[in-house]
């Protein structure tokens, strides 16, 4: 299921067309109070956020989603006229999965809600993971460090995924940026801002993230920095 908060008309009921003629089951919602009442019901696999919003901004719908445990994974795409890069930063930054700027193609869209649904597909695989004193369990997003659980952001969990996934070789900085926020974004800042929070949060377990200067990271081996 996705939910689509829009309170254009016509770009909600477009966007809720072609969704549903590719095979997705969507629901469009014009105000925030409206969506609020059915995410008490059902929670869907992705949410569609405009943030120029009657009653509440799409930022401050964001920030709820991603500050609340049963909501922060769910994955959102921003929908919006602004075109800034101040604005495209701070949504993603603050937890948006990618950004879809006002014109847009209603293929581009479908193109990026697969993309992202791939991307969190990625995270519910069941393999286990043991390196050093790091324990992740995907599948059960569990994460611990000797034994201690660890809260992380949903970027930071998918970021330790895809290092993981790499099986201790160098993934390229270009490859992280799109396998955690998608293609369409090139704000490398905000990789190290990442890099960094996840290796405070692991603790002894961060100094396994090790910088590879003028290519990437990869976890194994004593960071450099």
């Amino acid at each position: 299921m996705i939910y689509l908060v829009e309170d254009d008309d016509n770009i909600r009921k477009l966007v809720c067309y072609a969704l549903s003629k590719e095979g997705f089951d969507v629901q469009g919602y014009a105000f925030p109070k409206e969506f609020w009442q059915v995410m008490d019901e059902k929670l869907p696999e992705l949410v569609l956020l405009d943030i120029m919003l009657p009653e509440e901004d799409g930022l401050s719908i964001l920030n709820k989603l991603k500050s609340h445990a049963e909501t922060e994974q769910i994955p959102v795409i921003m929908l919006t006229a602004k075109g800034s890069e101040f604005d495209k930063v701070t949504g993603l930054d603050m937890g948006a999965d990618d950004y879809v700027a006002k014109p847009f193609g209603t293929m581009e869209l479908i193109s990026r809600v697969r993309a992202v649904l791939r991307r969190f597909e990625k995270t519910q695989n069941k393999k286990i993971y043991d390196i050093g004193e790091l324990h992740v369990e995907p599948a059960k997003h569990i994460i611990s460090v000797s034994g201690k659980a660890v809260a992380l952001s949903y970027k930071e969990y998918i970021l330790l995924i895809a290092l993981l996934e790499a099986e201790g070789t160098v993934v390229e900085r270009d490859k992280l940026l799109s396998s955690v926020w998608g293609e369409y974004y090139t704000e490398s800042r905000t990789l190290d801002v990442h890099i960094r929070k996840l290796r405070v949060k692991l603790g002894d377990a961060g100094k396994m993230i090790q910088t590879v200067k003028g290519i990437g990271y990869k976890l194994g081996g004593v960071a450099d920095e």
